[in-house]
């Protein structure tokens, strides 16, 4: 549920869940986020969700924060539905050509890179939003075993497609883009659709994800 209300800005409302980052407390986000959509309010502009919070554009010229805040106290969510959610399968090559931390995350963890690889493969990761570039998934959790730290210096470039671990999460870069994360493969899956105005992600929070391994032929299949 939501604890606070707060104004961002001059036409934005802070929706605060709480501190901690978990999947329940994300699951409420979504059910916040997905019934505010839905309903259409025509004062709203954009939904932004998080790990733990909400935020909510409106639009001046139609409402103002204390009208809005009231709006969204009042919309009642049954916070034991059970969220309607898709499973993903996301084929990852692991190759030395896209495995670029690797050798690092060895050091870092203490682990072999097969264990890494092992240990990636057989998880299944939860959505808990997207955002820092459009579409771009964060998507938990990692095994405490392998949590590591951004890089102490970030690329200027990390190549679209890229897939990254940092901390308890694991993401893939939707475009080429800056970064720290520590990248050990690549999909070749458009996990962002410029062309799609409505639904340009193919992952959303809340969907769950299966990273597949595929070796570099398979890969390069993909893309003929």
């Amino acid at each position: 549920m939501i604890k606070n209300i707060s104004n961002l800005g001059d036409a934005a409302l802070y929706c605060d869940f709480g501190n901690e980052v978990s999947r329940e407390i994300n699951s409420s986000v979504i059910r916040y986020y997905r019934n505010i959509k839905n309903k259409n309010i025509k004062e709203i502009k954009n939904l932004t969700p998080s790990y733990n919070k909400l935020i909510i554009s409106f639009d001046l010229k139609k409402t103002n924060f204390k009208e809005m805040k009231k709006i969204i106290e009042e919309i009642t969510i049954n916070q034991k539905e059970v969220l309607s959610s898709k499973k993903i399968k996301i084929p990852v090559c692991c190759d030395k050509s896209f495995s670029l931390d690797i050798e690092r995350l060895e050091k870092k963890l203490n682990l072999t890179r097969d264990k890494i690889f092992d240990c990636f493969f057989d998880n299944e990761y939860f959505c808990y939003m997207t955002g820092f570039i459009a579409g771009m998934p964060f998507l938990g959790d990692l095994d405490k075993k392998m949590q590591a730290k951004r890089l102490e210096t970030p690329r200027v470039k990390v190549p679209k497609g890229s897939v990254g671990l940092t901390e308890q999460f694991a993401n893939i870069y939707t475009f080429e883009s800056p970064g720290g994360w520590n990248i050990i493969g690549n999909t070749p899956l458009e996990i962002f659709h410029t062309n799609k105005e409505k639904e340009p992600n193919l992952i959303n929070p809340g969907d769950t994800i299966i990273f597949n391994r595929i070796n570099i032929d398979e890969y390069k299949d993909y893309n003929e």
